[in-house]
């Protein structure tokens, strides 16, 4: 594993392509170590940047997992893809690949590294500044310079399950077209957090757009699945490995506005309608009961949509989250 400070060293005539300061060449495979500090414990910490050139020129594709350390789904669809193969069947462009970047959350079971600092609030970030900020510092200034374009894997919050979605801005048509070729049956317009990856990127202007999928702390087949065969589209439209017939799922819906419907008393929650489903204003989703077997109230949709996510908690109280409802939406033409 290498293992300096990132330097600004300027392409040569080899076309080498300069990341965290290391010229990687045309046809290499390699991995880079960013120390980015160290336990207290003196233990290093490393983030690992997995870089697969073709033989060809092309784009700079990245792929991102675990900007927060608990999001454990977007973390295996990176490292699944590496150890798929399919990185080293590349003819043209680059792909980087970090499966892990908050390698201090990961190891804590924690969204946010030890002193509660969230990553991706803390872009670009600063060398001398907080943990979280240098973490994000390192990706800022090391990594970002060389990327086209990427996909950053998150998952729901702790018992908030997200049904495979796409975050991106509209506005920006390259996202947008990014997030269509992408193929995840939801895109959600979400407008851009205040130092987060995606702002930090659009200042740079690198398309990124952001897949959704399962809970933290919890693997999702399903969503795995959809992450893995999004990455293989979007490096067979940009020509990046042989071209064959793109993964379909099933259509695509841009949902514009969208809304939680909220427990309305507490006690045990019990759902009977789940994510992925289109409900009907008024249609029941779901019952909470107290623990006297005294009262029963059921949760209805207040709108007509889709169900985008749900929580997974059983036991709930007054004003919990209970279903992400995607009311205003397209169903997208291929």
């Amino acid at each position: 594993m290498q293992d300096k400070e990132a330097t600004n060293i300027p392409p040569d005539e080899t076309n080498a392509l300069t990341i965290a300061g290391y010229e990687v060449l045309p046809g290499d495979k390699t991995i880079i170590g960013l120390n980015v500090g160290s336990l207290p414990s003196d233990t290093k910490i490393y983030i690992n940047v997995f870089v697969f050139r073709g033989e060809e020129p092309g784009p700079v594709m990245l792929v991102l997992g675990g900007i927060h350390g608990d999001e454990i789904n977007g973390i295996e669809i990176v490292r699944r893809s590496i150890e798929s193969g399919v990185y080293k069947q590349i003819t043209k462009g680059t792909v980087i690949a970090i499966p892990l970047l908050n390698v201090f959350g990961f190891i804590n079971f924690s969204r946010d590294v030890h002193d509660g600092k969230d990553v991706n609030r803390s872009f670009p970030g600063n060398s001398k500044g907080s943990l979280a900020s240098r973490v994000a510092h390192a990706l800022t200034n090391g990594v970002l310079p060389v990327v086209d374009f990427g996909i950053d894997f998150h998952t729901g919050g702790r018992g908030r399950f997200n049904y495979p979605q796409l975050r991106c801005t509209t506005g920006s048509e390259e996202s947008f077209k990014l997030a269509r070729i992408f193929g995840a049956p939801y895109i959600v317009e979400k407008p851009v957090i205040n130092k987060s990856l995606r702002e930090v990127s659009g200042k740079m202007d690198i398309p990124m757009i952001v897949y959704e999928s399962g809970e933290s702390q919890r693997l999702d087949g399903h969503g795995i699945n959809f992450g893995f065969d999004g990455i293989l589209n979007v490096m067979r439209a940009h020509g990046m490995i042989d071209p064959v017939d793109p993964v379909k799922r099933q259509e695509q819906v841009l949902i514009r506005k969208s809304a939680w419907i909220r427990a309305s008393a507490s006690g045990i929650f019990t759902w009977t309608k789940k994510s992925g489903e289109f409900v009907q204003k008024g249609e029941p989703l779901g019952t909470i009961k107290d623990l006297f077997v005294a009262r029963e109230e059921v949760i209805s949709s207040k709108r007509s949509g889709y169900i985008i996510g749900h929580t997974n908690t059983p036991v709930v109280s007054h004003g919990d989250a209970l279903f992400h409802i995607g009311y205003d939406f397209e169903i997208l033409e291929e």
